[in-house]
């Protein structure tokens, strides 16, 4: 990931990494061409945690590899801007929050939305009364993602190193639809529509409504688009209930049906009206649904845009180096981030159990119930478990 807005005095790009060389040879060029000066580049992470002169990394990996390579970033002296979601399961959140206590380096999670000058905005509105007191959240994600198909067992790319790229997973044969995106739908690997953008939108509920982990989850739906290799839904409804107030979360990954005219977004609704919410500027609606005022940032965004280069982006990069240069308090640390992307990997077990969750509200752990609790974790490739 490029960041456009850091000035070159305050920072550089020094390395681009990927264990695709071709992708890691097209970056490189990009980061050679926005900043100025040529990049080294190097297919294993680990080589550069062992030099002096990175001061920070960031990470946009698949899943999977989130977490351990926070983890490794932290323990290496490093400041971290790890991607959403910032863990694979709930116990590597945990352990990421720990890390990053324990060496006080910082990290920041990519949902770029908390520094978004209008988001900052209309929540601190919701804060004091715009809508009166807020009680219930509704997000929701559509897009027109297409089958993946049935992969077929096939011989590695000669760019790819396949073993590095599963790093921490168990290993299994390459197939030739998992990379370089589709692994988001194997459980190995990914998290599913809901950590993939949910994170996103739930992670600004949790904001306005001023909560962290809920009592209860229920969530239900399925793969009902396509048949193919996809194991996760492609549809989902999930609720997240709290003492006062409630999340809900609606996900539709191919079907593109808008709610409120938008792809993606937020309402936060309210005893005096609502608000309406996304990467593009807000509406505020009174008690019968007319709108009193809106803000339109003047840029589009939508669900098919899967690099987020874009002024918000560029806005958190810009947060997370004075961070480190002079001291600013983080708009999204993992301490922060990791609360929703819980929530969210939890209403996945809840899916895949298929019955609801009851919470323990001061860390999420799920309560009286073993076999859910059996997925807090995860199996890990021997020797690369992470650790504190």
């Amino acid at each position: 990931m490029l960041f456009r807005s850091a000035n070159k005095a305050d920072a550089r790009i020094s390395h681009v990494c990927d264990v695709d060389s071709n992708t890691m040879k097209k970056f490189a060029a990009d980061a050679e061409r926005e900043m100025g000066s040529a990049p080294a580049i190097d297919k294993d992470f680990r080589n550069i945690l062992q030099l002096k002169d990175v001061d920070a990394i960031t990470i946009a990996a698949p899943d999977h590899w989130h977490a351990p390579m926070a983890i490794a970033g932290l323990e290496a002296g490093k400041h971290v801007y790890v991607e959403k979601p910032c863990s694979h399961n709930p116990a590597e959140g945990a352990l990421l929050v720990e890390v990053q206590k324990k060496y006080g380096k910082l990290a920041q999670m990519g949902t770029q939305q908390r520094s978004s000058p209008h988001t900052i905005e209309i929540v601190d509105k919701i804060h004091n009364g715009a809508i009166g007191r807020a009680y219930y959240a509704k997000a929701w994600y559509s897009n027109v993602r297409k089958s993946i198909g049935t992969g077929k067992e096939a011989p590695v790319p000669p760019q790819l190193d396949w073993d590095l790229w599963q790093g921490p997973a168990p290993r299994r044969a390459y197939t030739d639809n998992i990379q370089p995106y589709n692994w988001h739908w194997f459980r190995t690997y990914g998290t599913g529509e809901t950590l993939n953008n949910g994170t996103h939108e739930i992670d600004v509920c949790r904001w306005a409504l001023g909560v962290d982990f809920p009592r209860r989850i229920t969530s239900s739906g399925g793969r009902y688009h396509f048949k193919d290799d996809w194991q996760f839904y492609d549809t989902l409804v999930t609720s997240y209930e709290y003492e006062d107030k409630l999340i809900s979360w609606e996900c539709k990954c191919c079907q593109g049906m808008k709610l409120y005219g938008r792809d993606r977004g937020s309402v936060i609704m309210g005893t005096t009206g609502s608000v309406v919410v996304d990467r593009d500027g807000y509406e505020i609606y009174d008690l019968k649904g007319n709108k009193t005022s809106e803000f339109k940032a003047g840029s589009g965004s939508s669900s098919t845009d899967l690099v987020g280069r874009d002024s918000m982006t560029d806005a958190h990069f810009t947060n997370f180096i004075a961070g480190i240069r002079k001291g600013d308090k983080l708009n999204a640390p993992v301490s922060i981030g990791n609360v929703a992307v819980t929530m969210l990997q939890l209403s996945n077990v809840a899916w895949e159990v298929n019955r609801e969750l009851h919470l323990d509200s001061a860390d999420g752990k799920i309560q009286n119930d073993a076999e859910a609790m059996k997925m807090w974790g995860r199996e890990y490739e021997s020797g690369w478990a992470p650790h504190l």
